[in-house]
């Protein structure tokens, strides 16, 4: 019987567990960052409960033996006073019998009522202990501000599934050693891409736990994502002077809606099918690929109002929960989210006036590979919005509910006043010091800024498109900009900047 107990006992513990944790099948085949972190907590959960269904059925066993120790001293006694009463002769043998079977009686009745009491004890202890087992722990992919999840309850509802994350692999892929898979680009270069369209097909999901062994390599991880609140204000641009430049100018080009994509450069990589190793979103020129050149580039239609023909792109964003691309051999994988705004602005200098950018100026902006070169040359800035007074240089931000995330890239804009592009592609145009001024030697040009907002996946379960042995870390954000603004409205940009006005 005490076996019986125990096993059911284990057995209802496991039930437990599972209702809690939300332990279930393996659904994608694709890493969402927030995964290890939670089956890590999971495996503590499951080693407690198997601790505590232990502890459970040998105190039952215990309670029992207690049991059969008090029934046989009941028994002893009983003996010991059958005997004690056959000895008095002297007492009426039908007055004996009438006190024996009372006495019979009560012994029954008190023996009855010390085995409920004991039964009872017992009960009770099980069911304090199987209250302590299974204790829900908090989900750290949840957003700070959700409420006790409904998961401390085996028979609520399910979770919401933007708080739950799934279980899922990277498969047959072998782990990427770093600087493998670079073709063609250049170590301190800002760009890169994935290998074609990015979105193939979806593919039936694992189900082995290893699966999520194999995808760990691929990042990011739960320490590369900060809560926004977290973040300590600051100021991002320096205090425009008496002599600076006030105005802007905002190209509207969309937000890509066309689906133009591919995973090329050709600024850092010219030339190359695939030499960013990781998605490009473009809006602006619609011929932009890896063998653009200023020719085709002055030829093509465009995204953009007022004739500009310039080409703006940045590595896409991912939701990590989705079943797609899970064949990239690059690790960029999830479905694209397509920015839910784009807004490109051209702004003037804190302490001069600007002067026109050449056409077929080249820009870069970033570091992609940041996490490996360092970060001298990152400019990274995650923000959410609500909160773009705080700015993260080097972590994605978990933002509330109802808040968008957001990535800034600002261009250099000191120019040499002779070369469109040089060869690291940085040179030719730097970026102000801290006071805002440009180096002697320099001219400020209009300052390119890309605000670009997102809606996001709920927690650590999104990640910018990277070279695989980056790992996804948010320090390699970075964009491009290539100026094929006809030579009149870069006047009128300048115009715009130079005289306060807003266009």
């Amino acid at each position: 019987m005490a076996a019986a107990v125990s096993a059911l006992a284990v057995v209802a513990g496991g039930l437990v567990s599972a209702a809690v944790i939300g332990v279930g099948p393996a659904l994608a085949d694709h890493c969402d960052p927030a995964q290890a972190s939670q089956e890590q907590q999971g495996q503590r959960n499951r080693n407690n409960n198997r601790n505590q269904n232990q502890d459970q059925g040998q105190q039952q066993d215990q309670d029992q033996q207690g049991q059969d120790q008090n029934q046989q001293d009941q028994n002893q006694n009983q003996d010991q006073t059958g005997q004690t009463q056959g000895q008095n002769n002297n007492q009426d043998q039908n007055q004996q019998d009438q006190n024996n079977n009372q006495q019979n009686n009560n012994q029954q009745q008190n023996g009855q009522q010390q085995n409920n009491q004991q039964n009872g004890d017992q009960q009770q202890n099980a069911d304090q202990q199987g209250q302590g087992g299974g204790r829900a722990v908090l989900d750290p992919a949840q957003n700070p501000d959700a409420q006790n999840s409904d998961a401390q309850n085996p028979d609520a509802q399910d979770p919401d599934p933007e708080q739950t994350a799934e279980t899922f692999g990277r498969r047959n892929r072998p782990t990427r050693n770093p600087g493998q898979g670079n073709n063609g680009n250049n170590g301190n270069n800002g760009n890169n891409g994935n290998n074609g369209n990015g979105n193939a097909s979806t593919t039936p999901s694992p189900t082995a736990s290893e699966d999520h062994n194999e995808c760990a390599d691929l990042g990011p991880f739960v320490e590369d994502f900060v809560d926004i609140r977290r973040v300590a204000p600051r100021q991002l641009d320096a205090r425009i002077g008496r002599g600076g430049s006030r105005g802007t100018f905002v190209s509207a080009c969309g937000t890509n809606r066309n689906g133009h994509n591919n995973p090329d450069n050709f600024i850092v990589a010219p030339g190359v099918s695939n030499g960013a190793h990781h998605l490009h979103d473009y809006v602006g020129n619609l011929s932009t690929d890896g063998f653009s050149t200023d020719e085709s580039l002055a030829a093509a239609g465009t995204t953009c109002r007022l004739g500009d023909k310039s080409t703006y792109f940045w590595p896409v964003l991912r939701d990590r929960k989705v079943d797609v691309n899970t064949e990239d051999a690059d690790g960029n994988v999830g479905q694209v989210l397509r920015a839910r705004s784009v807004t490109l602005q051209f702004r003037g200098n804190a302490t001069s006036q600007v002067v026109a950018m050449p056409r077929f100026l080249r820009l870069i902006t970033g570091d992609a590979k940041a996490a490996t070169n360092g970060a001298g040359n990152a400019r990274a800035a995650w923000s959410c919005t609500g909160f773009q007074n705080r700015i993260s240089p080097d972590k994605y931000p978990l933002c509330p509910r109802g808040s968008q995330v957001v990535r800034i890239l600002d261009f250099p804009s000191c120019w040499d006043g002779q070369n469109t592009d040089s060869a690291n592609h940085r040179t030719h145009v730097v970026f102000p010091g801290q006071g805002g001024a440009c180096p002697q030697g320099t001219k400020a040009v209009p300052a390119l800024r890309m605000t670009l907002t997102y809606s996001v996946p709920q927690g650590p379960s999104f990640a910018v498109d990277a070279f695989p042995e980056q790992k996804h870390n948010p320090i390699t954000d970075h964009a491009d900009f290539a100026n094929v603004m006809p030579d009149r409205l870069m006047q009128f940009v300048v115009s715009c900047i130079n005289r306060g006005r807003r266009c």
